[in-house]
This record gives structure tokens, C-alpha cells and sequence, in this order.
């Protein structure tokens, strides 16, 4: 484990420098301190418990307000076999999926793949996808770049205190620059 835990750091240490770069940025307002967030735990908010779309949970590891918006990093805790996302498109971000345990199918445009321990995906902007957990468990590291308002989309679907009907998640999604465009991936 500690060898994905390395891939994955290194996955996003890569990927840094060109998710942060804004041309006009000064500086980001951590006052230019690093932190560190330990295993299992969530920066800012604590464990994000999901409802609506699967019950997964989340754990910040950096939010937007760390990076001037520039990019968000979550850990994601699988444990919900054959649920994930609705088809939808990110109307102003990327997103990259790097898998730290499990199996996901994940459809991307009108391409499918299936992913496993140590593979990862790239999603670009605009373009409808959507994933389902195929294993019992799994693990994921997901980037936002920028970061957008999906750290506040995961927040208020976590917030809710009843499952959303289908209406009322896609205003949720609506209104964090998102938006439903198709059924969820069916594994089979």
C-alpha cells in the first residue's frame, strides 16, 4: 500500500505545476506554508459522507481556497458496488482519477474503460462521463482542475438530510457549474 500511496503522491506532485499556473497569481493564500493531512482524514471538513449519486466519502486533501481555485484533491473511499455518477459535464473543469484500489468502469464521450489499482483517467471539460464501482471496495484520488464549486457541490449533497430525488440533484449539479446529461453507467 505504501508503494501506491508513493504513486499517487508522485501522480500529483506531477501534476501541480501545471494545474496551479495562472499567469496573473501571485501567490496562494496558505501564507506559503505546506501542510500535511493524514491518512484517512479530511482537511477542512471532515469525512464528506455522500448521498444521491453513491455513498462514498470524501476526504479534502487540498480545497480551492488552498490553491487561489487553482485545483482541488480528494481521496475518495469506495463503498458502494454498482453505483457511481450520473452521465454529466463539467462545464469549467478537468478532472483526473487515479486508482489506489478497486475496479471502476468509467465512460468517457462514447468510449468505455475499465480501470484498476494504479490506472488512472483523465476527463477534460465539456465532455458528458460518468463511473461506476465494479468492486466490493476501491479507493481514488480525484483531481479538480480548477477547482472550482465541486468542493461546495459535495458539501450540500453531504448536508441534505434525506435522499435527494432525481429533480433536486440536478439543480444541485445545475447550480455548481455542472450538469446531468444521462443515466447512470450501468455494469453488467
Amino acid at each position: 500500500m505504501k508503494r501506491n500511496s508513493f504513486i499517487s503522491t508522485v501522480m500529483i506532485l506531477a501534476a501541480t505545476p501545471l494545474l496551479s499556473y495562472t499567469p496573473n497569481r501571485s501567490h496562494f493564500p496558505t501564507d506559503g506554508k505546506g501542510f500535511k493531512i493524514k491518512a484517512g482524514e479530511g482537511r477542512i471538513h471532515g469525512h464528506i459522507k455522500l448521498k444521491g449519486v453513491n455513498r462514498n466519502i470524501l476526504d479534502l486533501k487540498v480545497s480551492g481556497s488552498d490553491t487561489d481555485g487553482g485545483f482541488a484533491v480528494f481521496e475518495q473511499t469506495s463503498i458502494s458496488q454498482g453505483m457511481g455518477t450520473p452521465l454529466h459535464v463539467h462545464h469549467f473543469q478537468n478532472e483526473m482519477f487515479y486508482v489506489l484500489e478497486g475496479s471502476y468502469k468509467f465512460k468517457v464521450g462514447e468510449d468505455e474503460f475499465e480501470l484498476k489499482t494504479c490506472d488512472s483517467i483523465f476527463l477534460p471539460e465539456k465532455v458528458p462521463h460518468a463511473w461506476t464501482q465494479t468492486s466490493k471496495k476501491g479507493k481514488m484520488t480525484v483531481i479538480f482542475q480548477p477547482a472550482g464549486k465541486i468542493e461546495d457541490f459535495f458539501v450540500t449533497v453531504a448536508a441534505l438530510d434525506h435522499e435527494p430525488s432525481k429533480s433536486e440533484m440536478a439543480k444541485i449539479f445545475l447550480d455548481n457549474e455542472m450538469e446531468i446529461v444521462g443515466p447512470t453507467l450501468k455494469v453488467g
